[in-house]
């Protein structure tokens, strides 16, 4: 067993390992994927989101076990740097991997849980969202800043932004999922808007954004914001649905 602790955490080493023993069988499921499950349980006065990543198949343990960093150590990494940076995301606890002479087996990613409001995919879902355009406005300013920090956030949908009312109607905005980034010193215009390219379908939502972030990178005009979006935005649905028919297809003669 591999086990890091945020400092903070130190003392509850024996309950963080004692929860991935008793995973299966215990535990509030939050999310249970075919790939992951996501579980809260209680930690002396807090609660704990415990994200547990499927075993791989045989080659990948021996991949993550050997040569390329876990999903769960790139998890508490990526949180840790995303705070340094002022970003918003769950607050790092630990990670553990349990390994075999093979390579990687399970392994598991502690955070603070995070009670949100909403998630950027009720913007998209209901348009009648209270506060609706304020969310979203205040939304691109939080992905402008991903940015300027040079952070390509690579599963950056619709479900992995979590969103929480606090006073004066100022929202604030936490990442999940974060096994995947990539850093930059500076990021282009292009990968900026590709990066946005998988969160909304509706041209509406777009036209403001593109216009929120026009009033902070001075570089493009707002209908170069726009049309480049809105342009990776088209393409990115356009292969999703091709993707979707292929499958239904395949699925079908199944």
């Amino acid at each position: 067993m591999n086990l890091v602790i945020h400092p903070k955490y130190k003392v509850n080493q024996a309950d963080l390992i004692s929860i991935t023993k008793h995973f299966n069988t215990s535990g509030e499921m939050l999310a249970d994927g075919k790939r992951n499950k996501i579980k809260i349980f209680p930690l002396n006065n807090t609660k704990v989101n415990v994200k547990a990543f499927k075993i791989p198949i045989l080659f990948n343990q021996i991949i993550y076990g050997y040569f390329r960093t876990s999903k769960a150590k790139r998890s508490f990494d990526y949180a840790s740097i995303l705070l340094e940076k002022g970003i918003g995301t769950p607050h790092p606890i630990a990670y553990i991997e349990n390994t075999s002479v093979l390579g990687l087996k399970d392994s598991y990613y502690f955070s603070e849980q995070i009670d949100a409001d909403l998630t950027f995919r009720e913007l998209v879902t209901f348009p009648d969202w209270p506060d609706h355009e304020t969310i979203l406005r205040q939304f691109t300013q939080f992905c402008f800043k991903l940015h300027q920090n040079g952070i390509e956030f690579k599963d950056h949908s619709p479900g992995n932004t979590l969103i929480k009312k606090t006073e004066n109607n100022v929202y604030e905005y936490f990442l999940v999922d974060l096994n995947r980034m990539n850093f930059h010193d500076e990021m282009t215009f292009e990968l900026r808007m590709k990066n946005l390219s998988r969160l909304t379908p509706k041209k509406e939502m777009i036209e403001v954004m593109s216009n929120e972030y026009a009033k902070l990178y001075k570089h493009k005009s707002e209908k170069e914001i726009f049309d480049l979006m809105w342009g990776e935005t088209a393409a990115f649905q356009a292969k999703f649905h091709k993707k979707q028919a292929l499958k239904k297809k395949y699925l079908n003669k199944k």
